[in-house]
Protein backbone atom coordinates (compact mmCIF):
# COMPACT_ATOMS: atom_id res chain seq x y z
CA UNK A 1 0.00 0.00 0.00
CA UNK A 2 3.15 2.40 0.76
CA UNK A 3 4.45 1.93 -2.56
CA UNK A 4 0.84 2.48 -4.37
CA UNK A 5 0.63 5.80 -2.31
CA UNK A 6 4.34 6.76 -3.56
CA UNK A 7 2.55 6.17 -7.07
CA UNK A 8 -0.14 8.24 -6.69
CA UNK A 9 2.03 11.13 -5.12
CA UNK A 10 4.44 10.65 -7.74
CA UNK A 11 1.27 11.84 -10.03
CA UNK A 12 -0.21 14.45 -7.25
CA UNK A 13 3.43 16.46 -7.63
CA UNK A 14 2.64 15.80 -11.79
CA UNK A 15 0.07 17.95 -11.33
CA UNK A 16 1.54 21.05 -10.64
CA UNK A 17 3.44 21.11 -13.76
CA UNK A 18 0.47 20.75 -15.68
CA UNK A 19 0.60 24.02 -16.93
CA UNK A 20 4.04 24.13 -18.28
CA UNK A 21 3.49 20.61 -19.82
CA UNK A 22 1.23 19.70 -23.48
CA UNK A 23 -2.05 18.79 -23.54
CA UNK A 24 -0.65 15.05 -24.48
CA UNK A 25 1.16 14.58 -20.95
CA UNK A 26 -1.56 15.82 -19.09
CA UNK A 27 -4.05 13.55 -20.87
CA UNK A 28 -2.10 10.33 -20.69
CA UNK A 29 -1.26 11.33 -17.00
CA UNK A 30 -4.92 11.78 -16.69
CA UNK A 31 -5.87 8.77 -18.01
CA UNK A 32 -3.25 6.58 -16.09
CA UNK A 33 -4.81 7.89 -12.64
CA UNK A 34 -7.77 7.13 -13.90
CA UNK A 35 -7.22 3.49 -14.68
CA UNK A 36 -4.70 3.15 -12.11
CA UNK A 37 -1.85 2.13 -14.53
CA UNK A 38 1.73 1.55 -12.97
CA UNK A 39 3.98 2.60 -15.42
CA UNK A 40 3.61 3.62 -19.61
CA UNK A 41 5.47 4.49 -22.31
CA UNK A 42 4.57 7.06 -25.73
CA UNK A 43 5.36 7.04 -29.20
CA UNK A 44 3.68 9.62 -31.59
CA UNK A 45 4.30 9.31 -35.56
CA UNK A 46 3.87 11.70 -38.15
CA UNK A 47 4.98 11.11 -41.48
CA UNK A 48 7.19 8.50 -40.88
CA UNK A 49 8.85 11.09 -38.34
CA UNK A 50 8.41 10.82 -34.24
CA UNK A 51 7.12 13.79 -32.90
CA UNK A 52 6.70 12.66 -29.52
CA UNK A 53 7.76 10.48 -26.69
CA UNK A 54 6.78 10.04 -23.40
CA UNK A 55 7.36 8.01 -19.80
CA UNK A 56 5.88 8.18 -17.15
CA UNK A 57 4.98 6.33 -13.74
CA UNK A 58 7.01 2.96 -12.27
CA UNK A 59 8.65 0.45 -14.08
CA UNK A 60 9.35 -1.03 -10.71
CA UNK A 61 6.89 -0.13 -7.70
CA UNK A 62 8.85 -2.36 -5.07
CA UNK A 63 12.14 -0.21 -5.62
CA UNK A 64 10.42 2.53 -6.57
CA UNK A 65 12.15 2.81 -10.21
CA UNK A 66 10.88 5.11 -12.51
CA UNK A 67 10.14 4.37 -16.30
CA UNK A 68 12.48 6.19 -18.64
CA UNK A 69 13.52 6.15 -22.28
CA UNK A 70 15.39 2.54 -22.46
CA UNK A 71 12.47 0.88 -20.07
CA UNK A 72 11.95 -1.82 -22.50
CA UNK A 73 8.49 -3.74 -21.96
CA UNK A 74 7.13 -6.97 -22.85
CA UNK A 75 4.96 -6.56 -26.01
CA UNK A 76 3.07 -9.78 -26.12
CA UNK A 77 0.90 -10.64 -28.90
CA UNK A 78 2.46 -7.22 -30.64
CA UNK A 79 5.06 -9.62 -31.48
CA UNK A 80 2.59 -11.31 -34.30
CA UNK A 81 3.19 -7.95 -36.51
CA UNK A 82 6.74 -8.75 -36.41
CA UNK A 83 6.30 -12.40 -37.00
CA UNK A 84 3.91 -11.97 -40.03
CA UNK A 85 6.56 -9.38 -41.26
CA UNK A 86 9.18 -11.64 -41.15
CA UNK A 87 6.90 -14.33 -43.21
CA UNK A 88 6.25 -12.11 -46.12
CA UNK A 89 10.27 -10.73 -46.14
CA UNK A 90 10.69 -15.01 -46.62
CA UNK A 91 8.31 -14.78 -49.47
CA UNK A 92 9.69 -11.88 -50.85
CA UNK A 93 12.71 -13.56 -51.00
CA UNK A 94 11.52 -16.65 -52.63
CA UNK A 95 11.93 -18.68 -49.98
CA UNK A 96 8.31 -19.15 -49.04
CA UNK A 97 5.47 -19.74 -51.13
CA UNK A 98 2.11 -18.67 -48.68
CA UNK A 99 -0.08 -21.19 -51.02
CA UNK A 100 1.82 -24.14 -50.71
CA UNK A 101 1.62 -26.78 -47.89
CA UNK A 102 3.40 -26.24 -44.78
CA UNK A 103 4.88 -30.07 -45.01
CA UNK A 104 6.89 -28.65 -47.83
CA UNK A 105 9.30 -26.79 -45.17
CA UNK A 106 8.48 -28.92 -42.22
CA UNK A 107 8.88 -32.65 -41.27
CA UNK A 108 7.61 -34.38 -38.41
CA UNK A 109 4.10 -33.43 -38.76
CA UNK A 110 0.83 -35.31 -38.35
CA UNK A 111 -1.06 -36.50 -41.73
CA UNK A 112 -3.73 -34.28 -40.70
CA UNK A 113 -1.48 -30.89 -41.02
CA UNK A 114 0.67 -32.18 -44.16
CA UNK A 115 -2.03 -30.00 -46.57
CA UNK A 116 -2.23 -27.15 -44.22
CA UNK A 117 -1.01 -24.47 -46.51
CA UNK A 118 1.18 -21.44 -45.33
CA UNK A 119 -1.58 -18.86 -46.08
CA UNK A 120 -4.04 -21.00 -43.56
CA UNK A 121 -1.42 -20.66 -40.86
CA UNK A 122 -0.84 -17.03 -41.18
CA UNK A 123 -4.66 -15.94 -41.65
CA UNK A 124 -5.55 -18.77 -38.38
CA UNK A 125 -7.72 -20.61 -41.08
CA UNK A 126 -5.41 -23.64 -40.19
CA UNK A 127 -7.92 -25.40 -37.74
CA UNK A 128 -4.86 -26.28 -35.67
CA UNK A 129 -5.50 -27.57 -32.03
CA UNK A 130 -5.97 -24.88 -29.23
CA UNK A 131 -3.25 -24.51 -26.70
CA UNK A 132 -5.96 -23.58 -24.12
CA UNK A 133 -8.13 -26.71 -24.40
CA UNK A 134 -10.42 -28.60 -22.02
CA UNK A 135 -7.38 -30.24 -20.10
CA UNK A 136 -6.20 -26.26 -19.15
CA UNK A 137 -3.20 -23.89 -20.57
CA UNK A 138 -0.85 -26.03 -21.59
CA UNK A 139 1.68 -23.01 -21.83
CA UNK A 140 3.14 -24.50 -18.79
CA UNK A 141 4.83 -27.27 -20.75
CA UNK A 142 8.39 -26.64 -22.21
CA UNK A 143 8.82 -26.09 -25.90
CA UNK A 144 9.38 -29.89 -26.85
CA UNK A 145 6.73 -31.39 -24.81
CA UNK A 146 3.99 -28.27 -25.61
CA UNK A 147 4.59 -29.16 -29.67
CA UNK A 148 3.93 -33.14 -28.56
CA UNK A 149 1.08 -32.53 -26.89
CA UNK A 150 -0.41 -30.63 -29.41
CA UNK A 151 0.81 -32.80 -32.55
CA UNK A 152 -1.54 -35.03 -30.60
CA UNK A 153 -4.92 -33.09 -30.50
CA UNK A 154 -7.33 -33.52 -33.26
CA UNK A 155 -7.98 -30.87 -35.93
CA UNK A 156 -11.02 -28.25 -34.46
CA UNK A 157 -12.10 -27.66 -37.95
CA UNK A 158 -11.21 -28.47 -41.64
CA UNK A 159 -8.50 -26.01 -42.81
CA UNK A 160 -10.01 -23.39 -44.90
CA UNK A 161 -13.45 -23.79 -43.47
CA UNK A 162 -13.39 -21.24 -40.54
CA UNK A 163 -10.85 -18.35 -38.70
CA UNK A 164 -10.18 -19.04 -35.67
CA UNK A 165 -7.45 -16.75 -34.02
CA UNK A 166 -4.79 -19.74 -32.23
CA UNK A 167 -1.26 -18.93 -30.63
CA UNK A 168 -0.34 -22.56 -32.13
CA UNK A 169 -0.07 -20.82 -35.91
CA UNK A 170 2.71 -19.06 -34.61
CA UNK A 171 4.41 -21.83 -33.15
CA UNK A 172 4.41 -22.92 -36.60
CA UNK A 173 5.11 -19.29 -37.96
CA UNK A 174 8.42 -19.74 -35.83
CA UNK A 175 9.09 -23.28 -36.90
CA UNK A 176 8.92 -22.54 -41.07
CA UNK A 177 11.21 -18.91 -39.94
CA UNK A 178 13.88 -21.06 -38.46
CA UNK A 179 13.47 -23.61 -40.58
CA UNK A 180 13.81 -21.69 -44.02
CA UNK A 181 15.90 -19.59 -42.60
CA UNK A 182 18.65 -21.79 -40.82
CA UNK A 183 18.58 -19.23 -37.80
CA UNK A 184 16.45 -18.62 -34.48
CA UNK A 185 13.73 -16.56 -34.20
CA UNK A 186 15.26 -14.48 -32.18
CA UNK A 187 17.94 -14.21 -33.99
CA UNK A 188 16.33 -13.94 -37.29
CA UNK A 189 14.08 -10.81 -35.96
CA UNK A 190 17.55 -8.95 -34.81
CA UNK A 191 19.25 -9.25 -37.97
CA UNK A 192 15.91 -8.86 -40.36
CA UNK A 193 14.15 -6.33 -38.27
CA UNK A 194 15.49 -4.76 -35.36
CA UNK A 195 19.10 -4.18 -37.01
CA UNK A 196 17.28 -2.46 -39.96
CA UNK A 197 14.55 -0.32 -37.81
CA UNK A 198 17.65 0.79 -35.42
CA UNK A 199 15.94 -0.91 -32.38
CA UNK A 200 19.57 -1.04 -29.96
CA UNK A 201 17.28 -1.74 -26.43
CA UNK A 202 14.98 -4.57 -28.18
CA UNK A 203 18.38 -6.01 -28.87
CA UNK A 204 19.94 -5.71 -25.54
CA UNK A 205 17.31 -7.12 -24.05
CA UNK A 206 16.75 -10.30 -26.22
CA UNK A 207 13.56 -12.45 -25.91
CA UNK A 208 11.97 -14.20 -23.08
CA UNK A 209 9.20 -14.27 -20.98
CA UNK A 210 7.91 -13.37 -17.45
CA UNK A 211 10.42 -15.84 -15.79
CA UNK A 212 13.21 -14.43 -17.97
CA UNK A 213 15.70 -11.59 -16.26
CA UNK A 214 15.30 -8.68 -18.92
CA UNK A 215 17.86 -5.55 -17.53
CA UNK A 216 16.33 -2.49 -17.58
CA UNK A 217 12.48 -3.79 -17.78
CA UNK A 218 9.20 -3.21 -16.52
CA UNK A 219 7.77 -5.52 -14.03
CA UNK A 220 4.63 -6.69 -15.10
CA UNK A 221 1.44 -6.41 -12.17
CA UNK A 222 -2.25 -6.81 -12.55
CA UNK A 223 -5.21 -6.00 -9.94
CA UNK A 224 -6.90 -9.34 -11.00
CA UNK A 225 -6.78 -10.40 -7.40
CA UNK A 226 -9.25 -9.03 -5.59
CA UNK A 227 -8.45 -5.25 -7.26
CA UNK A 228 -5.02 -5.50 -5.48
CA UNK A 229 -2.00 -4.55 -7.39
CA UNK A 230 0.14 -8.23 -7.96
CA UNK A 231 2.83 -9.28 -9.54
CA UNK A 232 2.29 -11.38 -12.56
CA UNK A 233 3.92 -14.23 -13.91
CA UNK A 234 3.18 -16.08 -16.98
CA UNK A 235 5.28 -18.46 -18.85
CA UNK A 236 5.96 -18.98 -22.47
CA UNK A 237 7.76 -21.82 -23.79
CA UNK A 238 10.30 -20.28 -26.32
CA UNK A 239 8.94 -21.63 -29.24
CA UNK A 240 5.83 -19.16 -28.93
CA UNK A 241 8.13 -16.10 -28.72
CA UNK A 242 6.80 -15.88 -32.35
CA UNK A 243 3.38 -14.91 -30.84
CA UNK A 244 4.42 -12.86 -27.70
CA UNK A 245 8.98 -12.90 -26.69
CA UNK A 246 9.67 -9.26 -27.66
CA UNK A 247 10.75 -6.72 -25.09
CA UNK A 248 10.62 -2.46 -27.11
CA UNK A 249 10.33 0.13 -26.17
CA UNK A 250 7.83 2.72 -27.01
CA UNK A 251 10.12 4.51 -29.38
CA UNK A 252 11.47 1.77 -30.76
CA UNK A 253 8.12 0.41 -31.85
CA UNK A 254 7.59 3.82 -33.60
CA UNK A 255 10.83 3.35 -35.33
CA UNK A 256 9.60 -0.23 -36.31
CA UNK A 257 6.82 1.24 -37.87
CA UNK A 258 8.89 4.36 -39.88
CA UNK A 259 10.77 1.04 -41.54
CA UNK A 260 8.09 -0.85 -42.19
CA UNK A 261 6.02 1.82 -43.77
CA UNK A 262 8.76 3.40 -45.50
CA UNK A 263 9.64 -0.22 -47.21
CA UNK A 264 12.85 -1.20 -45.48
CA UNK A 265 11.37 -4.42 -44.50
CA UNK A 266 9.11 -5.60 -47.19
CA UNK A 267 8.63 -3.63 -50.19
CA UNK A 268 5.12 -2.11 -51.06
CA UNK A 269 3.21 -4.85 -52.47
CA UNK A 270 4.03 -7.16 -49.49
CA UNK A 271 3.00 -4.44 -46.49
CA UNK A 272 -0.39 -4.37 -48.79
CA UNK A 273 -0.66 -8.12 -48.64
CA UNK A 274 0.36 -8.27 -45.08
CA UNK A 275 -2.62 -5.58 -44.14
CA UNK A 276 -5.40 -6.64 -46.54
CA UNK A 277 -8.56 -8.48 -44.08
CA UNK A 278 -8.76 -12.17 -44.30
CA UNK A 279 -11.43 -13.34 -46.86
CA UNK A 280 -13.71 -16.17 -46.16
CA UNK A 281 -13.80 -19.32 -48.68
CA UNK A 282 -16.73 -17.17 -50.26
CA UNK A 283 -14.88 -14.24 -50.99
CA UNK A 284 -16.70 -12.11 -48.41
CA UNK A 285 -14.21 -9.94 -45.50
CA UNK A 286 -14.05 -11.73 -42.14
CA UNK A 287 -15.34 -9.42 -39.53
CA UNK A 288 -16.29 -9.34 -35.85
CA UNK A 289 -18.22 -7.31 -33.65
CA UNK A 290 -15.96 -5.80 -32.21
CA UNK A 291 -14.52 -2.04 -33.04
CA UNK A 292 -11.13 -4.09 -34.66
CA UNK A 293 -13.43 -6.40 -36.44
CA UNK A 294 -11.29 -7.47 -39.22
CA UNK A 295 -7.93 -9.47 -39.13
CA UNK A 296 -4.93 -9.74 -41.57
CA UNK A 297 -1.61 -11.58 -40.87
CA UNK A 298 -0.15 -10.22 -37.63
CA UNK A 299 -2.72 -6.96 -37.38
CA UNK A 300 -6.30 -6.01 -36.73
CA UNK A 301 -7.70 -3.66 -38.71
CA UNK A 302 -11.38 -1.98 -38.41
CA UNK A 303 -13.54 -1.16 -41.15
CA UNK A 304 -14.46 2.29 -39.87
CA UNK A 305 -14.33 4.81 -43.15
CA UNK A 306 -13.02 7.62 -41.53
CA UNK A 307 -9.56 7.63 -39.95
CA UNK A 308 -9.50 3.57 -40.28
CA UNK A 309 -7.00 1.78 -38.27
CA UNK A 310 -4.48 -0.79 -38.56
CA UNK A 311 -3.43 -1.95 -35.04
CA UNK A 312 -1.83 -4.39 -32.86
CA UNK A 313 -2.26 -5.22 -29.52
CA UNK A 314 -0.60 -7.25 -26.47
CA UNK A 315 -1.86 -8.80 -23.41
CA UNK A 316 -4.26 -6.59 -22.63
CA UNK A 317 -1.61 -3.81 -21.67
CA UNK A 318 -0.09 -2.69 -24.85
CA UNK A 319 -1.54 -1.45 -28.35
CA UNK A 320 0.04 -0.28 -31.70
CA UNK A 321 -2.76 2.44 -33.49
CA UNK A 322 -2.10 3.25 -37.64
CA UNK A 323 -3.74 5.80 -39.27
CA UNK A 324 -3.12 5.59 -42.74
CA UNK A 325 -5.27 8.48 -44.00
CA UNK A 326 -3.50 11.29 -42.00
CA UNK A 327 -0.22 9.34 -41.47
CA UNK A 328 -0.60 9.02 -37.83
CA UNK A 329 0.69 6.46 -35.51
CA UNK A 330 0.25 5.96 -31.73
CA UNK A 331 2.28 3.46 -29.81
CA UNK A 332 0.90 3.26 -25.85
CA UNK A 333 3.14 0.20 -23.96
CA UNK A 334 2.36 -0.23 -20.43
CA UNK A 335 3.38 -2.74 -17.62
CA UNK A 336 0.06 -3.02 -16.19
CA UNK A 337 -2.25 -6.47 -17.50
CA UNK A 338 -5.83 -5.32 -17.69
CA UNK A 339 -5.13 -2.11 -18.60
CA UNK A 340 -6.70 -2.04 -22.15
CA UNK A 341 -4.70 0.90 -23.72
CA UNK A 342 -7.20 0.01 -26.70
CA UNK A 343 -10.31 2.11 -24.92
CA UNK A 344 -8.15 5.09 -24.61
CA UNK A 345 -5.70 5.14 -27.24
CA UNK A 346 -7.83 7.42 -29.57
CA UNK A 347 -7.99 10.14 -27.15
CA UNK A 348 -4.04 10.74 -28.05
CA UNK A 349 -4.61 10.17 -31.39
CA UNK A 350 -7.26 12.40 -31.50
CA UNK A 351 -4.99 15.21 -30.30
CA UNK A 352 -3.24 14.57 -33.68
CA UNK A 353 -5.74 13.38 -36.35
CA UNK A 354 -7.65 15.58 -38.75
CA UNK A 355 -10.98 16.82 -37.41
CA UNK A 356 -9.52 14.99 -34.05
CA UNK A 357 -10.66 17.19 -30.79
Amino acid sequence: MKKIMLLLAFFAVSNLTYSQADKVDSAIKDLMLKNRIVGLQLAVIKDNMIIKTGHYGLANIEDSIAVDSQTVFSINSIVKAFTGVAIMQLAENGKLNLEEPISKYLDRLPNTWKNITVNQIATHKSGLPEIWNSEGNLLSENSETLFQKIKELPLIFKPGKEIRDNQANYLLLGMLIEKISGQSFEKYIIENEFKKAGMKNSIKAGMGDFYNIINHSARPYSYFRNGILTNVYQPIPSNLYPAAGIYSTATEMAQWIIALQSHQLINEENLKTLCTPILLNNGETYETKDFLNRSSIGFSTTSRIKNPVIASLGGNRNALYIYPKDNISVVILTNLVGSHPEDFIEEIANLYLTGGK
